[in-house]
């Protein structure tokens, strides 16, 4: 799907030549736009007015951004910026503290909107700075609660497959082969020693 961000994020940058915003071609903020509202897909919001403020929210932080890091693609910058921006709600919802490069409170708190039934019931508080209603605050904490502690990210790490009694039949079912091939080998030769003798 094209989608022209001009008009709703306007002119992010006085030297922007056409079909470029904040210095980089439309495409890639197009590309970004479409990560960022898959992302919040995922969260169930599906108010589309809502869906877009929030995706031209992320957009316009990252074209902040992008003019100092023209090394990074637009839609790095914007998956970024999204991370942060729903940690730091997570963050005053939820009265925990930032954890810098820790994922679990934002973990966490994507679990605990599902739990509290965000999308269904509290769609328009999501991202809306405080104050919330006390119902919503108090859902999102108890939810948040029960995500954890036992709840834990895991890495899974790799092991050699063992299949058990299988292998010891297939390593059975090698040797009829050897005895089948070398008994077909022997008649070979047999027959190459009757056809030597009796053509010369």
């Amino acid at each position: 799907m094209d989608l022209s961000l001009e008009s709703p994020l306007g002119a992010s940058g006085e030297g922007d030549q056409p079909g470029r915003m904040a210095g980089r071609p439309l495409e890639e903020w197009n590309a970004a736009y479409a990560k960022v509202e898959s992302y919040f897909h995922a969260l169930r919001v599906r108010n589309k007015v809502l869906l877009g403020r929030l995706v031209i929210h992320v957009l316009k932080r990252a074209m902040r951004r992008a003019p100092q890091e023209p090394q990074r693609s637009a839609t790095e910058l914007a998956a970024e910026e999204m991370d942060h921006l729903v940690s730091e709600w997570f963050a005053q919802v939820l009265q925990e503290p930032p954890t810098g490069t820790d994922q679990m409170l934002s973990t966490r708190g994507r679990l605990a909107l599902l739990l509290a039934d965000m999308p269904g019931k509290w769609q328009d508080q999501f991202l809306r700075p405080g104050p919330w209603p006390e119902e919503f605050v108090s859902a999102m904490r108890k939810t948040y609660i029960q995500a954890g502690p036992d709840f834990q990210l895991s890495k899974m790490a790799l092991r050699p497959l063992h299949f058990g009694p299988i292998t010891t039949l297939t390593n059975l079912a090698r040797l009829p082969y050897a005895k089948m091939v070398g008994a077909w080998t022997v008649f070979a030769l047999i027959l190459a020693v009757l056809f030597f003798i009796t053509h010369h």
